[in-house]
């Protein structure tokens, strides 16, 4: 761990006035969900009967109507970032991408007849892996793909994101992916550090990144996003307190800060990293507060669940309307109320049902070959479930939950039903971080780094795990 100068300590140091949050963030350390979806993905079985899924969706109704979200998953990367926890291929050999793009058409051409091809598209993501690991005419070719099976649109509102690797786009590829019908870009910065970013083998000093930045502005894309962690090894105030002098510099619309969870056992790659360079708990909670600290006195707006919005960012307002909507891509406007995953690994919402293709790149590969659904796990919502979802998913978004809505919508007596779990949260009204009143749930300033706390009480699984994994691990929740 590098050490502090010492005329930057007072810099880096927590301020009186923010003692407090560190005590509470001590005291609410825990491992939870990120609430991406409730159920969450622990509780998907492999025993899912997938024709429930498919009746429903061969009858007609409004949902064959209503504006779709669409996920598609793209998992190659040239190098491996050893930190990272999602499903990737590490890979040189270019001509994977094509194997790829030919089995997820035929996906594309079922699930679009599956879901209905006229709904409005009014958002997309593409994630992964890296989508620029395919060429400006593959990326292309998938996009006109998707413009023949699904309803796009060239106007009106639509938010249509893409993830890029700053370490390896070209200026053409920013300029063809407005072209094609982007408008948000989403960078994977992490951390500015030098030691740091060659710990973790993602090398990309911020002189390669400020072009880039330069680049996506000038060719008038909506938003820019930026993602950070914090937890790397030999991070420490100093380190970060450069990074987020460069990061505030370049001033990226959204900033979203993940705390880093260590899990070698799960993830091969994190076993190159040395755990003894890893942060201590007391320094990771001192990351933790120095960023939320200095991004909100930068002007950034903290929206919850580690994500940060400029004033004037479209999160902001819809947060303040109540339109906001939180799912597996994260904090989102609320324009969907399905989302649709393609490709390896790639989840779905749809109605009260949640479905994940299979992880296995071969095994997706002849699935689609023997022309079957790539789906391995599944869930459908229960009465309960819907409830629970409900409740999570609007504190999360929100930040407030109205009791008496709640109570009409779903024929209860909130008071009577959550009665112990509004026990606990009383003892996190009195830590100030939330109101709670007759009529109403509200978080908080002080408790939007503990939305997580304040939502686990209504998971009904987290103490009940019934899913066909074993016992799920979660990431830190402060």
């Amino acid at each position: 761990m590098t050490s502090i100068p010492q005329d930057l300590v007072a810099k880096t140091s927590i301020k009186p006035e923010h003692k407090r949050d560190m005590e509470l963030a001590r005291k609410y350390a825990s491992q939870g969900p990120r609430y991406t979806s409730y159920p969450t993905a622990p509780q998907f079985r492999r025993d899912f009967p997938l024709d429930q899924y498919h009746n429903w969706q061969g009858k007609d109704g409004d949902h064959k109507r209503a504006p779709l979200s669409l996920y598609v998953h793209l998992p190659f990367c040239n190098d491996i970032c050893y930190y990272c926890a999602c499903n990737k291929i590490v890979t040189r050999e270019k001509g994977v991408a094509r194997k790829y793009l030919d089995h997820l058409e035929q996906e594309i051409a079922w699930q679009s007849q599956l879901v209905g091809d006229r709904r409005p598209i009014t958002q997309m993501h593409w994630g992964g892996g890296t989508p620029t690991y395919m060429d400006d005419a593959e990326i292309t070719e998938l996009m006109h793909l998707l413009a023949s099976h699904f309803r796009l649109l060239d106007k009106g509102y639509r938010e249509y994101s893409i993830e890029i690797d700053p370490r390896t786009i070209e200026t053409r590829t920013v300029a063809l992916l407005k072209g094609v019908g982007f408008n948000r870009i989403s960078l994977g910065i992490q951390d500015f550090d030098p030691l740091v970013q060659r710990a973790v083998n993602r090398v990309q000093p911020y002189e390669q990144v400020a072009p880039l930045v330069d680049s996506i502005r000038a060719h008038g894309f909506r938003s820019l996003s930026f993602d950070l962690i914090y937890g790397l090894p030999h991070q420490d105030r100093y380190t970060m307190d450069e990074t987020l002098r460069k990061v505030i510099a370049l001033r990226p619309d959204r900033i979203a800060c993940y705390n880093y969870a260590h899990l070698p056992e799960r993830f091969s790659s994190q076993r190159a990293i040395d755990r003894l360079t890893l942060p201590a708990p007391e320094e990771k909670l001192l990351l933790q507060q120095m960023i939320s600290h200095t991004l909100q006195d930068a002007g950034y707006l903290h929206i919850g669940m580690d994500h940060y919005v400029l004033p004037e960012d479209e999160l902001a307002l819809a947060q303040e309307e109540g339109r906001l909507q939180r799912n597996f891509q994260g904090y989102s406007l609320h324009m969907a109320d399905d989302l649709l995953g393609l490709g390896v690994s790639a989840i779905s919402q749809i109605g009260d049902f949640y479905l994940q293709n299979t992880r296995e790149l071969q095994r997706y590969y002849t699935l689609i070959d023997q022309g079957q659904a790539p789906t391995s796990r599944g869930c459908q919502a229960s009465s309960d479930d819907k409830l629970r979802r409900h409740i999570i998913m609007t504190l999360i978004s929100e930040l407030k939950l109205d009791i008496g809505e709640c109570n009409r919508q779903f024929g209860i007596d909130f008071q009577v039903q959550f009665k112990q779990q509004l026990e606990t949260l009383r003892a996190m009204e009195n830590d100030g971080l939330l109101d709670i009143s007759a009529t109403e749930i509200s978080v908080k300033h002080r408790g939007r780094p503990f939305l997580r706390n304040i939502c686990m009480p209504f998971d009904a699984y987290l103490n009940a795990h019934q899913g066909d994994e074993p016992p799920p691990r979660f990431s830190a929740t402060v």
